[in-house]
Formats: structure tokens, C-alpha cells, sequence
């Protein structure tokens, strides 16, 4: 997804930084990493407190295959499909991925 269209679907969580990152780009909204665009999927971050509204409206959860087959669970999932064309459905997601992002533990650098 380009940039712009990246933009406009977060447009009603405010401005958001997009970076270049592992095949694909890291969405930031106030420093924070709040969803990755992987193979052109928009995928918002979740944690425990937010996967299970994601589970209930029918997200999937990004996995790959770790190196003794087994699937590595990412803290991401996809976009409600109901949010994918409502701007207010869209704004409600992302702003369960900054609350997420706000909960996660910070990196010390």
C-alpha cells in the first residue's frame, strides 16, 4: 500500500510515521508502532487486553512458521473487515493498536 493510503486509513487517529522495515513498513503514531503493512495487509498491533476484540470480529492473527515448524503468534492482526470501509469502524481499531502500542513495554536503546 502506498504511503498515502496508508495515511488516509489513519487519518481519524491522527498523523502517523511510516518507515521502511523487515520487507515492509512500520506505521507510527507518536513514536509508537502501531501496525505493520506486510505483503500489502495493513496489520494492527494487538496485546491481550485488545486480541480478543480482534478474535471476535473475525481478525487474523499474523503467524509465520518458526524453525522447528511450530507458528511463531506476531502481536499483530488484521483489519475487521467491517473497519476496511468506514472510517469510524477504522479509527476504533487503530485506536485499540495505539493503546496496545502505549501498553507495551519500552526497548531501552
Amino acid at each position: 500500500m502506498d504511503n498515502a493510503a496508508i495515511e488516509e486509513m489513519f487519518e481519524g487517529l491522527g498523523p502517523v510515521t511510516i518507515k521502511r522495515m523487515f520487507g515492509g513498513k512500520g506505521i507510527y503514531h507518536q513514536g509508537l508502532i502501531i501496525a505493520i503493512d506486510l505483503r500489502d495487509e495493513i496489520m494492527l498491533k494487538a496485546d491481550t487486553t485488545s486480541a480478543p476484540a480482534f478474535e471476535e470480529a473475525g481478525a487474523r492473527q499474523w503467524a509465520y512458521e518458526g524453525k522447528k515448524g511450530k507458528p511463531v503468534l506476531m502481536p499483530y492482526w488484521s483489519i475487521p473487515d467491517e473497519a476496511l470501509d468506514d472510517p469510524d469502524e477504522m479509527r476504533k481499531w487503530a485506536v485499540l493498536a495505539f493503546e496496545a502500542a502505549r501498553r507495551a513495554p519500552r526497548q531501552q536503546s
